[in-house]
């Protein structure tokens, strides 16, 4: 399993018939501009938190494959593998099968998002009117964003009373996809349904 810091320029890779020369199926269970939607929303979330380092938008699994597996209907074996993964975790992916150059390695890249979205996105609606200075930070009053000329200073923001100031798209980012249990039970079963058929 890998982190995605670039899901969209990842999906790209995957997906695009210019990228990889044996492609043979791509399926998947939400439209393209959720992964756009999902990237700025992490990204947002990562920055609000203060943490170091890089954020991480998706995760990938990479599926090894029999090459025997190379007899069966690529759109159909992909849509097998990708709808298990979303029937039990409830996640939106996107899946694609491929072989290496030399045809030695038959494989699935199916990347999910650790977010579920919401069938409502949750608003937060100003009681009041808020002010932030040139930072993004809260502040109490007017006066404390406000020049000596008595206005707002360049880069300082008002959200007015009833606007709304903040809105969630997106579930929080589900723990259990970054436990080995998570990832051993995921190994398990894709062994189990490939020795099954």
């Amino acid at each position: 399993m890998t982190k995605l810091h670039n899901v969209r320029g990842r999906i790209y890779y995957i997906s695009s018939p210019k990228k990889q020369e044996n492609l043979y199926a791509v399926y998947e269970t939400t439209d393209r501009n959720f992964w756009t939607d999902l990237a700025k929303y992490n990204q947002a979330e990562f920055k609000k938190s203060g943490t170091e380092g890089k954020c991480i938008e998706a995760r990938e699994l990479i599926i090894a494959l029999p090459e025997s597996f190379t007899e069966y209907p690529p759109d159909r074996l992909l849509q097998i593998f990708t709808d298990h993964f979303r029937q039990t975790y409830g996640t939106d992916c996107i899946a694609a099968l491929h072989h290496n150059k030399r045809k030695t390695n038959y494989h699935i890249h199916l990347i999910f998002s650790e977010r579920t979205l919401l069938e409502q996105p949750i608003e937060k609606v100003a009681t009041r009117n808020m002010f932030y200075d040139e930072k993004g930070n809260h502040v109490r009053t007017k006066k404390e964003i406000t020049g000596e000329d008595g206005k707002i200073r360049q880069g300082c923001t008002v959200i007015k009373k009833g606007e709304v100031y903040e809105s969630h798209l997106f579930s929080v980012k589900d723990d259990r996809y970054k436990s080995e249990a998570f990832l051993e039970g995921e190994k398990e079963f894709y062994t189990a349904l490939i020795n099954s058929y």
